[in-house]
C-alpha cells in the first residue's frame, strides 16, 4: 500500500512527495482510513511508529474538503500532555499548512498569554494544545468550540496520568458531541481509565492496536550492565561515551541534579552536552531541544521530561543513568533511538536502587535479560535476592508451628539437689526436698510452693 491508495487531495500528496514519505506505517495504513470515514477512534502504537501523520493527513484532508461549520471556531484541536511534544506536532502540522490557507497555532503553559490571546483571535482553524492552558483560555471566553470537527487526544494515556482528566472533560464537554469526531491515540489500551474516557468522549469508536505496550523493539539492542554505586556509574558512562559509535546520545537519569551534574563532568571531558530537565523555563528547554534536533550538541542529558514523543531522528544511542520507577517510561526511553527503520542501542547501569525497577520491567516486557560487562569496570554487585512475599511468610510461619506441634515436649528429669523456688524475687526460697530413690524420681509429683 502507498499513500496514493489513501486517495488524499493532490496538494496533500504533493507535500508528502516533496517530504520523501514512501510508503505508509502500520499505524498510517490503518488509522488513515478509518479516521478519513468521520468515524471515531481509539489505537495504539509503540513509540516512534509515525502516529503523529496518522491523524494530521486525516484532519488535512477533512479541512480540504468540507466546509467550515462556523467562521470563527476552530475546525481541529490537537492536545498532548506536555509542552515538548506539542511543539513537535506543531512542526509536523506546520509542514503540510505551510503556503496554504489553513492557519494553526500553538497554545502552551508557560508561554505569555496576552499574546495567545491576541493568536486566538485571529481564529486559527486548528490549535495544538497542552490541556491545561487551552482550558484557561476556554474558560475565559477567548474562543469557542461550538464548531469544533475533529478532536484529537495524542498520548492520552499520559495525558490522564498527569492528572489532565478533569481539563479533558471540559473541552469535551464545551464541543458539541453530534457534530464532532474525536480520535484517540494511547501507548496502550489497557488502561482503565483510557477506557472509561474512550467510552464517555468517543461514539461508537473503532479500534486498532498496533503492537503492545510491552512488545519489542526490534530495531533497537538492549544491553544490561551491573554497577556497584554512582561513582561505577559514571566510570562506565565515561566508557560507553567514549567507545560506542553513534550520532547522537540521550542519557536518562532519576533527578534534576543529576542532569545538571553531569552535564558538567562530560563537558569538561570535552563532550558537546545539553542537559533538559523540568525546573528550566518554557524558552529555555524550547532553545536547548532545538539544539539538540539540529545536531549543535552530541549529548542530551535529561529526566523523563524527554522520554516520550519528541522525534530525535539522529539518536543512536540512549543510556539509561538510573532506571525510571514506572515499566512503560522504559519503553518511551529506548524508543528515542531506532526511530523510523533505523537502528539504535539502550543501555542500561543497575546498581542496587535500580533492580526493583529492573525486576519491573523484565515483568512489564515478558523477558529475563542478562548482563554484559566492560572489562576492568566489573561490577561486585550480581543482583538482590527475591523478598518474600507477605503471604509466603505465613505460609512458613504456619508450616512451622504445625511441624513443632508435632513433636513431644522435652520432660526434665529433677536432680537430687534440685531446689525449688518462686521466679519473684522477693519470695521465700523453698527448702531442700528430701532426695528421693533414683526409681521414684522420673514419677515423684513435685510439692507446690506454700
Amino acid at each position: 500500500m502507498s499513500f496514493h491508495d489513501f486517495g488524499l487531495d493532490k496538494r496533500l500528496m504533493s507535500k508528502i512527495e516533496h517530504l520523501g514519505f514512501t510508503e505508509p506505517t502500520d499505524i498510517q495504513r490503518q488509522a488513515i482510513p478509518i479516521a478519513m470515514t468521520g468515524q471515531d477512534l481509539i489505537a495504539s502504537s509503540k513509540t516512534g511508529s509515525g502516529k503523529t501523520l496518522a491523524f494530521i493527513l486525516p484532519a488535512m484532508q477533512r479541512i480540504m474538503k468540507t466546509r467550515a461549520l462556523t467562521k470563527r471556531d476552530p475546525r481541529v484541536v490537537i492536545l498532548t500532555p506536555t509542552r515538548e511534544l506539542a511543539k513537535q506536532v506543531f512542526g509536523q502540522l506546520r509542514l503540510f499548512t505551510g503556503g496554504s490557507q489553513f492557519k494553526a497555532v500553538l497554545i502552551l503553559g508557560g508561554e505569555n498569554f496576552n499574546d495567545q490571546v491576541k493568536t486566538l483571535e485571529k481564529d486559527p482553524h486548528f490549535i495544538v494544545a497542552t490541556p491545561g492552558r487551552l482550558t484557561d483560555h476556554l474558560t475565559k471566553g477567548h474562543f469557542y468550540l461550538n464548531g469544533l470537527e475533529l478532536l484529537i487526544l495524542d498520548e492520552a494515556d499520559r495525558m490522564l496520568d498527569l492528572g489532565f482528566a478533569k481539563e479533558l472533560t471540559l473541552i469535551n464537554n464545551k464541543a458539541d458531541h453530534r457534530k464532532r469526531q474525536t480520535l484517540m491515540f494511547s501507548a496502550t489500551l489497557d488502561h482503565a481509565q483510557v477506557n472509561e474516557f474512550a467510552m464517555a468522549l468517543l461514539n461508537k469508536p473503532k479500534r486498532i492496536a498496533i503492537g503492545a505496550a510491552h512488545t519489542e523493539h526490534q530495531d533497537i539492542n538492549k544491553r544490561f550492565y551491573f554497577a556497584d554505586d554512582l561513582m561505577h556509574k559514571q566510570q562506565l558512562l565515561s566508557h560507553f561515551l567514549g567507545k560506542e559509535n553513534f550520532q547522537q546520545a540521550v542519557v536518562f537519569t532519576a533527578t534534576r541534579a543529576d542532569t545538571e551534574r553531569l552535564a558538567n563532568e562530560l563537558a569538561q571531558q570535552n563532550y558537546s552536552t545539553a542537559a533538559l530537565s523540568g525546573d528550566l523555563s518554557q524558552g529555555q528547554r524550547n532553545q536547548i531541544m532545538e539544539s539538540f534536533a539540529k545536531g549543535q550538541q552530541k549529548i542530551l542529558i535529561t529526566t523523563d521530561l524527554a522520554s516520550r514523543g519528541l522525534d530525535l531522528v539522529n539518536v543512536s544511542l540512549v543510556i539509561n543513568f538510573d532506571l525510571p520507577k514506572h515499566s512503560e517510561e522504559f519503553v518511551h526511553r529506548i524508543g528515542r533511538t531506532g526511530r523510523a527503520g533505523n537502528k539504535g542501542d539502550a543501555i542500561s547501569l543497575i546498581g542496587p536502587k535500580d533492580w526493583q525497577s529492573f525486576k519491573q520491567i523484565e515483568s512489564f516486557l515478558q523477558q529475563s535479560f542478562s548482563f554484559d560487562s566492560v572489562d576492568g569496570l566489573k561490577a561486585k554487585f550480581k543482583g538482590l535476592k527475591a523478598k518474600q512475599s507477605t503471604k509466603d511468610k505465613v505460609k512458613a510461619e504456619q508450616a512451622s508451628k504445625k511441624k513443632q506441634s508435632k513433636v513431644k515436649p522435652h520432660k526434665p528429669k529433677v536432680s537430687k539437689k534440685t531446689f525449688f523456688a518462686q521466679d519473684a524475687g522477693d519470695m521465700p526460697v523453698l527448702k531442700r526436698k528430701k532426695a528421693l530413690p533414683p526409681s521414684e524420681i522420673d514419677s515423684e509429683e513435685i510439692p507446690e510452693a506454700e
